[in-house]
């Protein structure tokens, strides 16, 4: 026997559109970004359906067959007899609150004027094509695949020229009528809403949750926000707090890793700038204060690149030096709290790493209670990455240290105040990109191998102007009697360790360059095992007659004190010697020299000539 009741004669019957409507709004307010745009369902009865009643009861602005119209007052008139699944009204619903969001429909006092169709349809294009990746509901089947990239009004201006293309005709949800009404916002009601700023912000808020849980900061079930590491609060007071080392700490990444600390012998932390990493030792306990003054003295280490600035010097006694440097400009600056053992000395203050390099290099006393954050004897600053990089994850390292360092800067000194002086002359310096090599050695052709000058004579045959035909001016030309002509001589490595690449580069360079000044010859003496003379070259000849021997190690001195004893080549004319810098201590005596050497590469001496490194 049944025991299911029947229901009462008196009961109204439950209407089967209104609960799929009902069920849309129920879907469309899960979405946390478009539940955060205020609009209301219109209550009035529809016109159309009830034309008896009184006017002030019902609403002419219900669509007849399609889904829903906007208007500009936040008020939403559906169709009460379309019969679809929530799914579909989720997705019509979407569309209309989306031009209250995107601001197809603002709010306005006064009169309005209606948007024209080809408005409209750009209109309806762009919602459409933001739903395609934002998804809710499901949308009707008989929309275009794809749609155009450009904004609305390019979109209008354009279909106005050429017309609405067939496809898009019937984009919007109000079959055949407009989907988007302007109304006048009366004058006895409050200020007009912005529809935009409040959908900006949830969106804002939306994206924010779920990069938190791609980052394992928030949980991805409850959405709440998972308690942050001390150092993880350390690193968001930059970006929020510090305007200085924000940017740099934008593009910063915290690897906190027990087991990696371990394997490569992290005490507390390290920092490698090719990589942008910073390495963290997670099991020691710190507070906030402490985090902050640690990371900010990494991301000094890399934004000031401390370790392409070592040079021919020490590795260690040069990290050294740039922590007793970057530790006192941080306590000067009150950058959170500098945890116990740091290197710091009062008596280092207003010194740069390099003169506090020269001084501690000659204390054997002090470098034997020497130790960075990384541990005793070793350096924080890492040459290399602990792990490799992703390919194509290579930036302009750079342009990045020194455009988020300088940015920073100029907020900082808006904002904040004052720096310490030499923290400011460095980042002063970074803002000044080096000279590229190829403009280095160009001013020092100019300067030690001058081009021959004509001179300027009357007893030559008079040049004249076709403005001033009357005034005479003197002709310009080299005299006949002997002029010295400029000469130089090239040093060539020629070992089987030289790139053949930056070995064109450098030839084709120094080729040019003397070409331009009327060189007609330079001396070229190759070196490998030993030296090879091969005379006075006309200087577009010298790259097609260089041959990488590869006979093992290169012994340049030799060659040197082959050109120094040479009768015919003069001992004003200046050396170029290019190396790979594998070669033995060369020692140039009373002659002006200069190195090509590849990018990054250190002589295993203290040169007296410029060195341009090679790109």
């Amino acid at each position: 026997m049944s025991t299911r009741q029947k229901p009462s004669a008196g009961a109204p019957k439950e209407d089967p559109a209104a609960a799929a409507f009902a069920a849309g709004i129920a879907l469309l307010k899960r979405n946390p970004a478009l539940a955060a745009v205020p609009f209301s369902v219109c209550a009035a009865k529809d016109t159309a359906a009830h034309p008896t009643l009184h006017p002030g009861l019902t609403c002419g602005h219900h669509p007849a067959a399609g889904w829903a119209v906007i208007s500009s007052n936040g008020v939403l008139h559906h169709n009460r007899r379309r019969r679809a699944e929530p799914e579909e009204w989720a997705w019509a619903l979407a569309h209309s609150v989306l031009h209250l969001g995107f601001g197809h429909v603002p709010a306005a006092r006064g009169l309005r004027t209606q948007p024209d169709e080809f408005e409209l349809a750009a209109r309806c294009a762009v919602v459409n094509r933001f739903l395609a990746t934002f998804t809710i509901g499901r949308a009707p089947d008989d929309l275009p695949a794809q749609y155009p990239g450009d904004d609305e009004e390019q979109l209008a201006a354009r279909w106005r020229r050429t017309g609405v293309p067939a496809a898009y005709t019937h984009c919007g949800v109000a079959a055949g009528v407009p989907d988007q009404l302007l109304v006048p916002w009366a004058r006895s009601e409050q200020d007009p809403e912005d529809w935009t700023a409040a959908f900006a912000h949830a969106l804002t808020r939306t994206v924010s949750a779920a990069m938190d849980v791609a980052a394992g900061r928030r949980d991805l079930l409850s959405g709440e926000r998972l308690p942050q590491r001390p150092w993880e609060r350390a690193l968001n007071w930059f970006v929020s707090s510090y305007p200085l080392l924000g940017g740099l700490a934008a593009g910063m990444t915290l690897v906190a890793d027990a087991e990696l600390a371990r394997a490569h012998g992290i005490s507390v932390a390290a920092v490698n700038a090719e990589a942008g990493e910073i390495y963290l030792n997670p099991l020691r306990q710190y507070s906030d204060e402490e985090w902050r003054f640690i990371l900010a003295h990494e991301m000094l280490h890399a934004a000031l690149r401390h370790g392409e600035r070592t040079g021919g010097r020490d590795p260690y006694l040069f990290n050294v030096a740039a922590d007793y440097v970057v530790n006192g400009w941080l306590l000067e600056m009150g950058v959170g709290m500098m945890p116990e053992g740091l290197l710091h000395d009062p008596e280092l203050r207003g010194l740069s790493a390099e003169e506090v390099y020269d001084r501690i290099v000659r204390d054997q006393r002090r470098l034997r209670r020497l130790a960075t954050l990384r541990g005793k004897g070793l350096g924080d600053i890492l040459g290399e990455p602990l792990h490799r990089l992703p390919p194509g994850g290579f930036v302009d390292l750079d342009e990045f240290y020194r455009r988020g360092l300088q940015q920073g800067f100029e907020l900082h000194t808006r904002e904040r105040g004052l720096l310490p002086a030499g923290l400011v002359e460095e980042i002063r310096a970074l803002a000044q990109p080096p000279l590229p090599w190829d403009a280095r050695l160009a001013r020092w052709f100019d300067e030690f191998v001058p081009r021959p000058e004509p001179v300027r004579s009357y007893a030559r045959p008079s040049r004249r102007q076709a403005s001033t035909p009357d005034i005479p001016r003197a002709g310009r030309y080299f005299p006949p009697e002997e002029v010295p002509r400029c000469t130089f001589g090239v040093l060539l490595d020629t070992s089987g360790s030289m790139s053949r690449i930056l070995l064109g580069k450098a030839l084709g360079a120094i080729a040019s360059y003397a070409a331009s000044r009327d060189v007609p010859a330079a001396r070229l003496v190759m070196c490998d095992a030993a030296p090879f003379d091969a005379g006075y070259l006309p200087v577009t000849e010298i790259a097609g007659r260089v041959r990488v021997r590869g006979r093992g190690g290169t012994v340049l001195q030799p060659g040197i004190d082959l050109l120094q004893r040479a009768p015919d080549f003069p001992a004003e004319a200046p050396l170029l010697i290019i190396t790979d810098t594998d070669c033995d201590v060369l020692r140039v005596p009373r002659r002006e020299h200069a190195y090509l050497v590849p990018r990054g590469a250190t002589l295993p001496f203290t040169p007296r000539g410029p060195v341009f490194h090679l790109s």
